[in-house]
């Protein structure tokens, strides 16, 4: 099998030595190069031709961002973001990275080591699959005019890799009169609440990260928080969120499936399930309880998935009732959603 190709991209001489050291430990990764700034990575990209790069955000001359913006029309090449607990990381994932992971700090060399190994080098193995020049995103199709919407319903999303995005699309078309949306996006503590913060103040509808007891209301968004499983409960009838830690399930907490799983059981039919881009299987089979017990069913289809993983897995097993472009599910959302 041929090694994928990465070239790594930080300004700091001491963390690009241990990042080259421990990716090299993969025998599946080879670091073709190392640079410390913008231009010399441009160099480096037309020298070595890498199949992945890891980015820093915080470059001398000119930063990660800027940086990606000006790369992804000339040379589109999928980008694993090391960053800080910095909410400009999601500027990183609009300009075109992949995705990222948290520059760990204040831990012992060897942590760190299994850290970059184990976290970092999985992230690479599947941006590796990613065909970012063949990614065309679409702008999400205006929701349509509609008279009178079911209030009594959920909205539960789940995505991955690409999700930070993928969400946007979906989640900037919603109006207030959304039902209560609740979502899990695979992603690391703190950077859950910079998410949602972010979409808070660039969509219609309300949207925090969620905590015990937050009620699911029309117009509102709940994300999970970065190390917790989010579980819808009823309570004297209103619908609301639950957030325990707990072991991973389907290889995440939080986990897509648990999320499903609980819909499946407390909103029965009176909900609609949304799977989005990502690796892996987590929340095929909650969304499969979900369409079991009743619910509609939507999923993203290849042709617009920076990874088509979880969708696929879970439409292979008779989950996804219907399968459409990401600029078109808002529209699907409310249309099922439609009381006439």
């Amino acid at each position: 099998m041929r090694k994928i190709k990465v070239l790594v991209v930080d300004d700091s001489a001491m963390f690009r030595s241990l990042l080259v050291q421990s990716l090299r430990a993969d025998p599946l990764i080879e670091v073709v190069a190392q640079a410390g700034d913008a231009y010399a990575a441009r160099d480096a990209i037309i020298e070595y031709r890498p199949d992945v790069m890891t980015l820093d955000v915080e470059m001398p001359r000119m930063d990660g961002i800027q940086f990606l913006r000006k790369l992804m029309p000339q040379y589109p090449l999928p980008v694993v973001v090391i960053s800080a607990l910095d909410a400009r990381v999601f500027d990183a994932m609009e300009a075109g990275a992949v995705d990222f992971v948290c520059k760990p700090t204040g831990v012992n060399p060897a942590k760190m080591d299994e850290f970059l190994r184990k976290e970092l080098g999985t992230k690479i193995k599947i941006a590796s699959t990613v065909k970012v020049g063949k990614l065309k995103r679409a702008e999400a199709n205006p929701v349509t005019s509609m008279a009178g919407i079911k209030k009594d319903m959920v909205v539960a999303i789940g995505a991955s890799t690409g999700g930070t995005e993928a969400i946007f699309d979906v989640v900037s078309q919603f109006r207030k009169d959304i039902p209560g949306v609740v979502v899990v996006q695979h992603m690391p503590p703190g950077f859950t609440e910079m998410y949602a913060n972010r979409l808070n103040n660039q969509c219609q509808v309300a949207v925090k990260e969620a905590a015990t007891g937050d009620r699911v209301l029309p117009g509102r968004v709940l994300i999970a928080p970065g190390d917790k499983h989010l579980r819808l409960v009823k309570v004297n009838g209103v619908y609301q969120v639950e957030c325990k830690a707990g072991e991973k399930v389907s290889g995440h907490c939080p986990s897509v499936d648990v999320l499903f799983s609980s819909v499946a059981k407390t909103a029965k039919k009176d909900a609609v399930g949304v799977i989005l881009t990502g690796m892996g299987g987590d929340g095929a089979k909650g969304l499969l309880e979900m369409r079991k017990a009743g619910a509609v069913t939507i999923g993203q289809n290849e042709a617009s998935c920076v990874v088509y993983g979880m969708p696929k897995v879970a439409y292979d097993i008779g989950a996804v009732q219907h399968q459409m472009e990401l600029s078109n599910i808002a529209n699907k959302i409310y249309s099922v959603l439609k009381t006439n």
